[in-house]
C-alpha cells in the first residue's frame, strides 16, 4: 500500500522502515514531519492509507478531506484514539486501526520512575550538584515500603505498576470497573474509587480517556484525598483537571505531581519549543512548582516499545490490504 505517515521524527522513520523491511517491504512509506491538520490532510492525495500519531487531528473536517482523497484506512501508531471522530470515520467508511498494546513495562516503569524522582527530589538534586551545591535541605523523601499506593485502571500497565510497587513493599489498592483477577495474585486489593482516594499516599492513573474518566481527578476527588498525596498521570492528560491540581498544590493538599501527559499537550509535546514563548498559562503555572515533574509523553519511548509499535502498525496495514480489515480495528463500540 502507498502510505503517508504524519508527525514523524527520525526515530519513527527508523523503526517503521525496519519493520517494513522485516515484513518483506510490502508498503511504500512516505514520511512528513508535519502534524495532520485540515491544512496538511491534502498531502494524503495519491495515497491509500494514512499513518497517524496521538496529536494528529482526526476530527470530522480532517476525515472528510482524507475521504475525498480516497483514503480508506487510518492506522494509528498508538493505543489511544480520543483524537478521532469515530462516528465520522464510520460514516465515511474509513477503517481505523491502532496498536492496543506495545510495552506495558515501558509506561509502568516510567510511572514508577516519576514516583521515585519526585520522592527523592532527584531532579532538584541533579541541578544542585551540577552547580556545586551539595546541601540536603529540601531534599527529604520518604520510604516507599509501607506506603499505600492506589492504581486507577488495572490493564496491563496498571498491573505492572502494581507488581513493581509490591516489590517496594507498598500496600496496593486498585479501582477498576472491570476487576482483573491477576491483581489478587500480586497481593493487591480492589476497593471503591472513593475509598482509594481517601487511603492512598500515592495515586497512579492508568485508565483510558472516556466520558466517564474525563477530569476524573478534579476538585471533588482531590478534596477526598489524603493531605500531601502524590499524583502520577501517564495515561491521558484529560483524565486530570490541571486547574484543580494547581489549586491542590497551592493549598498543600497535593504534595507531589508527576505528569507524562497533559490535556492540552497537542501544541507542546514532541516539539522543540526552547526558543519560543509557551502561551499555555496553565502549563507554565504547573512548571513553577518545585514538587511537579513533567516529561513530554516519553513513557512509551523504549526500543522494545518502538519496535512493537512499528511491527503492529505494519501488520495492521498488511491485514487491511489482504483482508479488507486491520488486525486491531477501532470502532464506535469501543467508546461504550
Amino acid at each position: 500500500m502507498k502510505v503517508v505517515v504524519f508527525s514523524t521524527r527520525p526515530y519513527d522513520r527508523t523503526f517503521l522502515v525496519e519493520a517494513n523491511r522485516l515484513a518483506g517491504s510490502p508498503h511504500e512509506l512516505t514520511f512528513f514531519d508535519t502534524r495532520l491538520t485540515t491544512h496538511s490532510a491534502h498531502f494524503a492525495q495519491g495515497f491509500e492509507a494514512v499513518c497517524a500519531f496521538v496529536n494528529d487531528a482526526l476530527g470530522k473536517p480532517e476525515l472528510e478531506i482524507l475521504a475525498r482523497h480516497g483514503i480508506r484506512l487510518v492506522a494509528l501508531r498508538c493505543s489511544g484514539f480520543n483524537n478521532v471522530d469515530l462516528e465520522a470515520a464510520a460514516r465515511l467508511k474509513i477503517a481505523l486501526a491502532r496498536v492496543p498494546a506495545y510495552s506495558p513495562d515501558a509506561i509502568a516503569e516510567h510511572a514508577v520512575a516519576l514516583m521515585l524522582a519526585l520522592n527523592r527530589r532527584i531532579h532538584k538534586a541533579y541541578a544542585r550538584v551540577r552547580e556545586g551545591n551539595f546541601a540536603l535541605d529540601g531534599l527529604l523523601g520518604f520510604d516507599m515500603r509501607g506506603k499505600t499506593a492506589g492504581i486507577v485502571g488495572t490493564g496491563r500497565i496498571g498491573l505492572n505498576v502494581a507488581r513493581i510497587l509490591k516489590g517496594f513493599g507498598c500496600e496496593v489498592l486498585a479501582s477498576d470497573p472491570s476487576p482483573n483477577p491477576e491483581l489478587a495474585q500480586l497481593g493487591g486489593e480492589y476497593t471503591s474509587f472513593d475509598d482509594l482516594l481517601g487511603r492512598c499516599d500515592i495515586i497512579s492513573l492508568h485508565c483510558p480517556l472516556t466520558p466517564a474518566t474525563h477530569h476524573l481527578i478534579g476538585r471533588g476527588a482531590i478534596a477526598r484525598m489524603k493531605p500531601g498525596v502524590m499524583l502520577i498521570n501517564t495515561s491521558r492528560g484529560a483524565v486530570m483537571d490541571a486547574r484543580a491540581v494547581i489549586a491542590g498544590l497551592k493549598s498543600g493538599k497535593v504534595g507531589n505531581v508527576g505528569l507524562d501527559v497533559y490535556e492540552e499537550e497537542g501544541d507542546l509535546f514532541f516539539e522543540n519549543l526552547s526558543d519560543t514563548v509557551i502561551r499555555d498559562d496553565v502549563f507554565v503555572r504547573l512548571m513553577t512548582f518545585p514538587n511537579v515533574l513533567i516529561t513530554g509523553h516519553q513513557g512509551f519511548f523504549t526500543r522494545e516499545a518502538m519496535t512493537a509499535i512499528a511491527e503492529t502498525t505494519i501488520a495492521n496495514l498488511s491485514a487491511y490490504e489482504a483482508q479488507g480489515a486491520p488486525l486491531h480495528a477501532v470502532s464506535v463500540a469501543l467508546l461504550a
